[in-house]
């Protein structure tokens, strides 16, 4: 169980697409979800965050242009016990994150970092990992 504040319920297609997962895949995605916001909310350079659909997957982006990255999430059957918190492969954000939590967190390629449904939510480096896509574009052009 994590110790996750309460955020907004999603809406529209975003909430039927999250009705489409399984319960126990919808809930660690919920967590994600909640952990994602909480992120933006401590992070007054992101701004609020649009939450959308992009390639049918719930996705998250700060509204302020060239701030951050999407952050999508996603489970698929071919995923086995874990969830996805995907970001765009054109990025540097998987390098960054494995540079952080090369044992914390699982990656595959450069646009996954794996969630197990079961066991705690590795909320610390998972705030930070989001914390970095949200604000990649900002601290890109601050380097």
């Amino acid at each position: 169980m994590t110790n996750l504040k309460k955020v907004p319920v999603p809406t529209g297609d975003v909430a039927a697409t999250y009705d489409t997962y399984p319960d126990r895949y919808r809930k660690r995605l919920m967590e994600l979800r909640s952990l994602i916001l909480q992120t933006a909310d401590q992070h007054p350079e992101i701004g609020k965050v649009e939450e959308t659909l992009k390639w049918g997957e719930p996705s998250y982006l700060p509204m302020k242009k060239n701030i951050g990255s999407t952050v999508r999430l996603n489970w698929r059957p071919a995923y086995g016990e874990k969830v996805g918190l995907f970001v765009m492969c054109s990025t540097t954000l998987i390098s960054e994150f494995k540079t952080h939590y090369p044992s914390e967190l699982a990656f595959e390629g450069k646009r996954c970092v794996w969630v197990p449904l079961k066991g705690a939510l590795p909320v610390e480096p998972l705030q930070h990992c989001i914390a970095l896509a949200l604000t990649y574009h900002l601290r890109k052009r601050q380097k």
